[in-house]
């Protein structure tokens, strides 16, 4: 036997060593506690999926599953540790709309590439969005709403959590969609963007389901419609806008599970069956429409083409309105 052939033969066999070994690793999976990397404090709607989900991810499969908030920078640092970590499926991220699709066009710079360094795992669940109004605004439907915007002329004022956040690019497609124009007064959150429609310093806001839902069954809001793409099981009184009889791109604030990429096959499978599995507890389910998510329980596949997507329209309109991060 000459030396070439010999040496390919050594690095067949250990080739197959370092498969079989990796193999056992990931039938093993988890063989200790999995961290869940939150970009945001707690609190917020990401907090709230992540553990939920956690201590049922452990009952599936084993072993513990920790909650960790890393916030700042809008998501980007907790995204960015998920992005860097060893692929070994012991740090995993939950990613919002607002970090996996918005970022990359507000930020002209994020130290992460979403496609290339992170693997999508399963959206786990949706929230809507919602048209929250003052009391006192004249408009009780969505078509009185757009002839109110239509004639007001600059004069309706809406609140956002933030320059750049969801509620803001929310807004301003439903701007961009009925032809009006309205005055933006960012806040520094959904709390206090609510709380200034609810006192009438404001006229509205494009807020996020689960925490507009509490002002609209007390009365202090007026919900009119969703801008998602779906009516929400939470409030499904509400109809969408497409149902309204107004064409403008769904919001869907998404919450999903990622890990980085690398991360084996084996182990991206299972905790995706185990997410599944999850998803299908009526239990769960109940828990989640209550605080105003619908749950999904997609395919890595499918999550991807949705972030996408979700890109791509968010994207165009960052542009045209010349929207930047805080």
């Amino acid at each position: 036997m000459n030396r070439a052939a010999g040496s390919c033969i050594i690095a067949v066999v250990v080739l197959g060593a370092l498969n079989s070994a990796w193999a056992q690793a990931d039938a093993g999976y988890p063989s200790k506690p999995v961290r869940v990397i939150i970009g945001f404090a707690p609190g917020g709607a990401s907090d709230l999926v992540g553990r939920l989900i956690a201590p049922p991810l452990s009952e599936q499969l084993g072993k513990t599953f920790v909650i960790e908030n890393r916030g700042g920078a809008g998501g980007t640092i907790g995204l960015d540790y998920v992005a860097k970590a060893a692929p070994d499926g012991y740090t995993l991220g939950l990613g919002s709309s607002g970090n996996l699709v918005m970022a990359p066009h507000l930020y002209a710079k994020i130290p992460y590439n979403v496609q290339k360094d992170l693997i999508p795992i399963s959206n786990v669940v949706v929230s809507g969005y919602v048209i929250a109004l003052n009391p006192t605004v004249p408009a009780r439907t969505v078509a009185e709403f757009v002839k109110l915007a239509k004639a007001s002329k600059n004069k309706l004022t809406y609140g956002t959590s933030g320059a750049g956040s969801t509620s803001h690019i929310a807004a301003e497609l439903l701007r961009s969609a009925i032809g009006a124009e309205f005055i933006h007064v960012p806040y520094k959150g959904t709390g206090p963007a609510l709380t200034a429609v609810v006192a009438g310093e404001i006229d509205l806001m494009v807020a996020d389901l689960t925490a507009a839902l509490p002002h609209g069954k007390s009365g202090r809001l007026r919900l009119i419609a969703t801008v998602s793409s779906r009516r929400a099981s939470a409030a499904p009184e509400l109809p969408t806008m497409a149902e309204s009889g107004v064409k403008m791109p769904a919001v869907d604030g998404r919450q999903g599970v990622v890990a980085p990429a690398g991360t084996p096959r084996e182990i991206i499978q299972r905790l995706h069956t185990a997410i599944i599995t999850i998803l299908k507890n009526p239990d769960v389910r109940q828990r989640f429409a209550l605080m105003g998510f619908d749950t999904v329980g997609d395919t890595p596949e499918q999550f991807s083409a949705d972030l996408k997507r979700d890109g791509d329209v968010f994207g165009k309109i960052i542009r045209q309105a010349k929207i930047e991060a805080n």
